[in-house]
């Protein structure tokens, strides 16, 4: 409600004042900023804020049709639940050492292929990667196959 320096003092000060007035005239409003040493706008700003009524935000159930409206209602918060968080960074951990083991089962040459081929930011092509070998695409599209036939295979065992 009070965020600022001046704000605080409003809160306080016009709260005292407020018990014994109504709504401020402008006068008493110019009054109480030079007392206070703040602008006349940011008293009539907390003189709005003070005569508002506090909404709570997940009200107790009933069958009041104001209950509706209640800011737990319509309000959503987007943060992602942390057990959620905790349990995909988990799984994540997991299933990146279960393929970094399955990995390092595999010849160099088929780990190198599947690695530029699936894993690489920037993919390599069948044709890069046939001059690399010096072999045809055809039996790089072979190595790759027959690795990730591997790879499966290591991964159920895991």
């Amino acid at each position: 409600m009070a965020t600022t320096k001046a704000q605080r003092k409003l809160f306080f000060n016009l709260r005292k004042a407020k018990t014994f007035l109504g709504w401020l005239s402008a006068d008493e409003t110019k009054a109480i900023a030079n007392d206070l040493g703040v602008s006349a706008r940011e008293v009539t700003e907390m003189e709005k804020r003070l005569a508002g009524h506090d909404m709570a935000f997940d009200p107790a159930p009933s069958d009041d049709e104001e209950q509706a409206y209640a800011p737990a209602h319509y309000l959503q918060d987007k943060t992602p639940d942390p057990a959620e968080l905790v349990e995909s960074d988990d799984w994540q951990q997991q299933t990146s050492g279960q393929l970094y083991n399955a990995l390092q089962t595999l010849d160099q040459r088929s780990r190198e292929i599947l690695q530029a081929r699936w894993l690489a930011e920037k993919k390599t092509t069948l044709q890069e990667l046939s001059k690399r070998y010096d072999v045809s695409a055809e039996r790089i599209r072979q190595i790759e196959q027959r690795a990730i036939k591997m790879l499966r295979t290591e991964l159920v065992a895991q």
